[in-house]
């Protein structure tokens, strides 16, 4: 299964675009700024979250539009003579923060968008995983983990709302009432242990797909999962009850998945991830990336998203890069500001030139 038939309305820069005759690989070529990058993010907005740049609905409007957007793809199938499914998703000038979502015409939810296909990219303002918060390598692993599987936003989203709710007691100036205090916790203690387990499950089945690939030349990440609290909805449950008076006199809480890490090492150095060089770094990402793709790819529909990629690799990382694209099942989308790093493809790929958000065949 694949996209094809896209088609944006009023999303960023592009006022009305189309996009037809998709192919396995596909390549936006533009200057900075053209819009390449936008389409990507409308892609993204095809799956369950809030896309690549996790930016607000409003501001994916078109300036000076009519206050809304959409964005829309005929998800074909493999077998001949199926009719292909339209899915899409848009704003309304409105209710400008509220997002809403087709499929084949009846309204659903975008959670629903997840039963028909995965996406996952690698864009460059991921380049600051490995040495950044670990809030950003929790989120890394949750949007992930709602690739393979759609229940894992809903886990992820009622663990954080039964959260705050239990912060918000403990910062109250009288005691909170522990009946009170048992019913929110019995509803982080079995949230979290959902959420833990998805996490866990995606580090072992990208570690499973890691280690089956070949160690160059892409360099072989070693992942693993750091629980921020005990796992099991007994141990959870009872570590929150337990930890009231602290959690309290921190007004916080302070132990459970939202204290999560992803420990990410390079294998063959022994090295933690952040220690890496930058070069290092964007190949263990990479590699990630496309283990990730290549679990995604079973089961359902997949796209891979991929901007500006090949700039930062040598020769014969690109070569290495395109073989195992090919080879994968995922739709690939990737950008660039020059065809030269896609000369390997230039053959097989539908290729699109961007420019002031308007897109066209070379």
């Amino acid at each position: 299964m694949a996209l094809d038939r896209i088609s944006l309305s009023n999303f960023r820069n592009h006022a009305e675009t189309a996009i037809d005759g998709t192919g396995r690989l596909n390549l936006l070529v533009g200057g900075n700024g053209a819009g390449k990058t936008n389409i990507l993010e409308a892609l993204s907005l095809l799956a369950p979250g809030r896309g690549m740049r996790r930016a607000a609905l409003a501001d994916m409007a078109r300036q000076d539009g009519p206050g809304g957007f959409a964005i829309g793809a005929s998800l074909a199938h493999d077998n001949v003579g199926d009719e292909p499914v339209r899915i899409g998703t848009y704003t309304e000038a409105a209710q400008p923060g509220r997002r809403r979502v087709r499929i084949n015409s009846a309204e659903t939810s975008a959670v629903s968008l997840g039963e028909w296909i995965a996406i996952g990219w690698l864009t460059p303002a991921m380049d600051g995983l490995f040495t950044g918060p670990a809030q950003d390598r929790r989120r890394y692993m949750d949007r992930l983990a709602l690739a393979l599987d759609p229940e894992h936003a809903s886990h992820a989203n009622r663990y954080e709302a039964a959260l705050r709710e239990r912060n918000r007691l403990l910062g109250e100036d009288r005691e909170p009432d522990p009946a009170w205090l048992d019913a929110i916790e019995k509803q982080l203690a079995e949230h979290g242990d959902a959420l833990s387990a998805g996490r866990a499950r995606l580090v072992d089945a990208m570690m499973a797909e890691i280690v089956a690939q070949p160690e160059a030349p892409f360099p072989r990440p070693a992942l693993s999962y750091a629980p921020g609290g005990p796992l099991g909805f007994e141990a959870l449950s009872q570590a929150l009850h337990d930890g009231r008076r602290r959690d309290r006199a921190a007004q916080r809480t302070l132990t459970g998945p939202h204290r999560d890490d992803l420990d990410v090492l390079y294998a063959a150095k022994r090295m933690q991830a952040a220690a890496c060089s930058t070069g290092e770094q964007k190949a263990l990402l990479l590699a990630m990336t496309l283990a990730h793709a290549a679990l995604a790819a079973r089961g359902r529909a997949s796209l891979l998203l991929l901007d500006e990629v090949a700039a930062h690799l040598d020769p014969d990382r690109r070569v290495a890069l395109f073989d195992r694209l090919r080879s994968g099942g995922a739709q690939v989308w990737m950008t660039g500001t020059e065809t030269a790093p896609f000369e390997a493809i230039a053959g097989e790929a539908s290729v699109w030139e961007v420019r002031d958000g308007a897109v066209t065949r070379p």
